[in-house]
């Protein structure tokens, strides 16, 4: 998962595609930014 703000890549998750096609999106905190963001899934 990327942060939104600084694109940084922090966070590794797995899910099944085939039940949830849409990109996974949720507050994560970011150790550049230094403050709870907006991370969303990365291919």
């Amino acid at each position: 998962m990327a942060c939104t703000e600084c694109k940084e890549r922090n966070y590794s998750t797995t899910k099944n595609r085939k039940n949830d096609a849409a990109r996974l999106e949720l507050n994560k905190y970011c150790p550049r930014c230094k403050t709870v963001r907006l991370h969303r899934e990365t291919k």
